[in-house]
């Protein structure tokens, strides 16, 4: 799979559309960096072989850094970045739930509401899955609906099974002591992990999103991803350079091996991850969607609407030509505040974004149905 996605690449580059992405772009050859297809030599460490570059860190100690920022540009004459993912058909109406399928009590409703939904799919979350199969398939549609998994990178949940347990060769997040970055602030059972550790890379592509792959969802919803625009030393999640290149090349990962389905990515909107490279690739191009909390409830984010508008601005399409899915989700305290929710619904489809609104932060365990 590494090999055909770097022809693709090539020939994505060289396409008349998309010349401008030639520009300081790197094409590698089979062989010469990490595939994500097979599983590293456990105990390995260190990031990720290839061409890569994190805008404005160099990759402190690290022999693959290069010595200057290499990010290809956008196209100059208004045509399109052309994106790795299939792409989303419809940008919405779309729904984030992270409860058991007995909170969301009317699981063919929210089929018939939404287009978009993502909940978590974890076979093994406190010991039991939130979803069984079947009900899956209710909110598949018959494939009319999109159904993503909830995926956390950026850190690991003691909640987990893997936190404790994983088969060999994988490491367990919990036995990782080298990957651990700290407790994850205002979140005593999370633990900070850095993406770059190969053990850990291992046991999310391979075992974690595997395991989700198999139960037939569509894609995967990054979160806490935002790691990687972290300052190097801190309290909460401290990420070097050599962090930061290893999130962009462990979600590098995910795609090679996962081509035909959705990435998101939620919240890490900032520099880092929008003018990233990995393994010759910019890393932007690699995400069928972005999606970003609390930008306009309970309160204005005028930073994180900012964010958005750059993404949208390089007008990422994917290889079947769909624009790059841009969400936002917002909380206004409860499903019958209609007033707040139509106010921050407005605002996000006014820049063009597809807009969920929720009932609090955190929880998300309540399925909102809104009238207008």
């Amino acid at each position: 799979m590494f090999c055909s996605l770097n022809r693709f690449f090539y020939i994505a580059f060289l396409a008349p559309t998309a010349a401008a992405l030639v520009a300081g772009a790197t094409i590698y050859a089979c062989g010469g960096a990490q595939s994500g297809s097979g599983r590293p030599a456990p105990g390995a460490s260190g990031p990720a072989t290839g061409a890569s570059a994190v805008p404005g860190s160099p990759n402190e100690g690290d022999d693959t850094s290069q010595a200057e920022e290499v990010v290809p540009a956008a196209p100059a004459d208004g045509s399109s970045l052309i994106g790795a993912g299939p792409g989303f058909p419809e940008s919405g109406p779309w729904v984030s739930f992270y409860g058991p399928a007995a909170k969301m009590k009317d699981l063919a409703r929210v089929a018939r509401t939404y287009r978009i939904i993502n909940v978590d799919a974890d076979p093994a979350v406190d010991g039991e899955a939130n979803f069984s199969d079947a009900q899956l398939a209710v909110l598949r549609a018959g494939g009319k609906n999109k159904v993503l998994s909830y995926l956390n990178l950026g850190s690991c949940e003691r909640t987990r099974s893997y936190w404790t347990q994983a088969p060999a060769p994988f490491v367990p997040c919990g036995k990782n002591k080298k990957a651990q970055l700290g407790t994850y602030s205002g979140y005593a059972e999370e633990t900070w992990m850095d993406p770059s550790d190969l053990d850990y890379q291992a046991l999310m592509v391979d075992f974690v999103a595997a395991r989700l792959a198999a139960r037939k969802v569509d894609g995967f919803y990054l979160d806490n991803l935002e790691i990687v625009e972290h300052p190097k030393s801190g309290g909460n999640g401290p990420c070097s350079a050599r962090c930061k290149q290893g999130g962009l090349d462990l979600v590098r990962r995910l795609r090679e091996k996962y081509p035909d389905l959705l990435l998101v990515m939620q919240n890490a909107t900032g520099r880092v991850t929008r003018l990233g490279v990995t393994g010759g690739v910019r890393f932007a191009t690699l995400l069928d969607g972005i999606a970003h909390e609390e930008v306009y409830a309970p309160r204005h984010d005028a930073s994180a609407e900012a964010e958005l508008l750059a993404w949208k601005q390089l007008s990422i399409r994917s290889r079947s030509g769909r624009p790059l899915w841009i969400a936002t989700e917002d909380y206004v305290g409860s499903c019958g505040n209609q007033r707040a929710a139509h106010d921050a619904w407005t605002k996000s489809q006014r820049n063009g974004f597809s807009p969920y609104i929720s009932d609090e932060s955190g929880g998300q365990n309540v399925v909102c149905y809104w009238s207008f």
